[in-house]
């Protein structure tokens, strides 16, 4: 096949579409509330309560908020499947769904942080179809428009962005498949099933 003749819309959805569908997302069933939250260090950053953390910057619309500071930490403070999740949903798609697909704005600042594993899910769910949709209307000429004033290199390509989003989405989410697998070994008497 010619490159030239090469349906890349397709192939760079594909490429996440099949590590979610093959990879990632049967590792997160069942995704419990004691994952979700668990520290396995101290002052993990996390997603909690409003007015619980003692995180240098709190920020969130509702009833949880996300931890974090400016300038990050040295060295980067460790984080929990909440917040990677909180960080995945919003930093990584919500506000970049909104930035070049028409969703509604989205920032660390006026997310409303899910309080449950299962809430956190479907706000990935909700994010990821968003992305897949606006990728897809895309189609092969939208790939090579710059991404524009929205994002850190305004001369990039979209086709980078998608790439970069992508390579955020694996590296993130496998990042909470290792907790998840650590909360097993190290915590058998909580966990009844194995994955």
């Amino acid at each position: 096949m010619d490159a030239d003749d090469l349906d890349w819309n397709r192939t760079l959805r594909e490429q996440w579409e099949f590590h979610w569908n093959h990879q990632l997302r049967a590792r997160l069933d069942g995704l419990t509330d004691d994952e979700y939250f668990w520290s396995p260090v101290p002052d993990a950053w996390s997603i909690r309560p409003r007015g619980s953390s003692t995180a240098p910057v709190q920020v969130g619309a509702g009833d949880f908020t996300i931890d974090y500071a400016f300038p990050e930490p040295v060295p980067a403070a460790f984080t929990t499947i909440a917040w990677r999740l909180g960080h995945v949903i919003v930093g990584v798609l919500a506000a970049r769904n909104a930035a070049h697909f028409g969703a509604p704005a989205a920032s660390y600042e006026t997310w409303e942080y899910a309080g449950s594993a299962a809430a956190a899910l479907d706000q990935l769910e909700a994010q990821l179809d968003v992305w897949l949709a606006g990728v897809r209307g895309l189609g092969e000429a939208g790939l090579r428009v710059p991404v524009g004033a929205k994002e850190p290199y305004p001369e990039a390509s979209m086709a980078d962005l998608v790439l970069h989003i992508h390579r955020e989405l694996i590296h993130h989410l496998s990042e909470v498949c290792l907790l998840r697998d650590l909360h097993l070994h190290t915590r058998p008497a909580t966990n009844g099933a194995t994955r």
